[in-house]
């Protein structure tokens, strides 16, 4: 191998051993983990172990595993098997355990038993954020995103799921029924296997069978309805494709720099409820008395609409185009123009119409305008099939009028919206791979989703400001 760059002989020992320290780099991330761990009061957070016992085997400090957790979590190795052995041949880690080398069992219980207080080191990093000024425009993007469960498809029951295959199962026991009856007008020994086979098939059956039954039980005392055998939280939730087994993530993200301010894992698979928590829970982490927020139509709803007018949110929400009048090419209740003064709306024909009544469905106090003009007016086939075109209106729909109207002077929101908040969960599940979540259960399921949020987090501010300035950030 001549003209080669030529490396040490394997057996050749050294007189003056390197130190650890020479290997990691003064801009090296695994600085920042060591100092930003290091400042933390994990007492106060609610680390298990964080006060050691009197007695028993010495444990782990709850710092060391966090650690490992974080330095796992930013390169991509979030097993802990695969942390463990890392621990034993990385050279980073062994920096930053002082050579420790936890089993497999102790790192993957440290992040089981302690899901909430890693939650707190999250929020922890969200503060050193806004201490740094790092968030910009008090304006920020809220979207969901699903994920998955390590629960199989075929190990999540619904109703529906459960019917059809029960009458699968129904179906195959009576088939292979008829071949035995079959079987037995057929006074032939071939059939003997044939007939030994079927038995055992139909057996088999009859045990899936009662499996199911047992299920079912389940499922009628699940208040949705759903059961997933392998994670007990993980729902079956609609996506673009087919569907997954899993569970809803939501964010907050930031405008400025793309910092995921808030996150909230859930399992349920709509939006629609989300939109007033995530903006509130933002809020305070970004600790801010004005805030936006802008979601997709799928945070749609009246109610969580009013709840950020009330807490004196701006939101930019764009509203769901479902109208059935609409569909049937009639118009839609936006060519009908409301009075505030009169309390009477204007149809496309001129005419007006007035309050009737007011009723209560599902909470909400809806007014009703109605004229009996329609029965003779030109644009009726346009307008209605019944004898009158009744109009709906909210007694807080001039809320929802005055968002469109902001919507519609700010037309680049959406667009803003689409760039924020869709990175940081492309990053998030390219670093965890096809298989997701590890975990099982909302809690550890939420300390997994924790740990990434930390990961991206804590990459982009070294990208923002460099290792160095946040090594001293951190030590200040």
């Amino acid at each position: 191998m001549k003209r080669f760059i030529q490396g040490e002989h394997r057996g050749q020992s050294t007189l003056l051993p390197e130190s650890l320290d020479d290997y990691v780099g003064d801009t090296n991330p695994v600085r920042v983990v060591d100092v930003f761990v290091d400042e933390l009061d994990l007492v106060k957070l609610g680390f298990e172990s964080a006060i050691p016992a009197d007695t028993g085997r010495p444990a782990y400090h709850p710092s060391i595993l966090l650690k490992i957790y974080i330095y796992g979590y930013l390169n991509r190795i979030q097993s802990s098997r695969r942390l463990e052995r890392e621990a034993q041949r990385n050279v980073e880690l062994m920096w930053l355990t002082g050579r420790l080398m936890p089993d497999f069992k102790t790192i993957a219980n440290f992040r089981k038993d302690n899901g909430k207080a890693i939650r707190g080191v999250c929020r922890q990093f969200v503060l050193l954020c806004q201490q740094l000024g790092l968030f910009g425009e008090s304006l920020i993007a809220i979207d969901g995103s699903k994920f998955k469960a390590v629960n199989n498809r075929d190990r999540n029951f619904t109703s529906a799921k459960l019917k059809r295959r029960m009458e699968e199962i129904e179906a195959s026991i009576s088939r292979y029924l008829s071949s035995l009856d079959a079987a037995d007008q057929q006074d032939r020994p071939t059939s003997d296997a044939n007939v030994v086979r079927l038995e055992e098939r139909t057996a088999k059956l009859k045990v899936q069978m009662k499996e199911l039954q047992s299920i079912e039980a389940q499922l009628n005392e699940s208040p949705d309805k759903q059961v997933s055998l392998t994670d007990p939280d993980a729902r079956s939730m609609m996506t673009r494709g087919t569907g997954i087994v899993g569970y809803n993530v939501q964010t907050a993200v930031d405008t400025k720099h793309h910092l995921i301010v808030a996150h909230q894992v859930t399992n349920v698979g709509s939006d629609r409820d989300q939109l007033s928590p995530m903006a509130k829970q933002a809020r305070e982490a970004m600790g801010t008395e004005k805030l936006s927020v802008v979601a997709d139509r799928g945070y749609f709803k009246s109610e969580e609409i009013l709840a950020c007018h009330d807490a004196g949110i701006i939101a930019y929400v764009p509203k769901p185009m479902t109208s059935a009048a609409k569909v049937d090419g009639r118009f839609n209740n936006d060519a009908f123009i409301y009075d505030a003064a009169a309390n009477a709306y204007t149809c496309p024909a001129g005419e007006t119409l007035i309050w009737r009544f007011s009723s209560v469905e599902k909470g909400m106090k809806l007014h009703r305008y109605w004229s009996y003009k329609c029965q003779s007016c030109a644009l009726k086939l346009q307008c209605t099939p019944s004898k009158q075109r009744r109009v709906r209106r909210w007694e807080h729909e001039a809320v929802l009028e005055e968002m469109q109207l902001r919507l519609s002077s700010a037309p680049e929101m959406m667009r803003i919206r689409k760039r924020t908040v869709e990175h940081p969960f492309g990053t998030i599940k390219q670093w965890m791979g096809a298989t997701h979540f590890l975990t099982r259960k909302l809690n550890g399921v939420s300390a997994e989703m924790s740990l990434n949020v930390i990961a991206y987090n804590l990459k982009r501010v070294i990208k923002i400001i460099g290792t160095v300035s946040l090594l001293e950030a951190l030590t200040a």
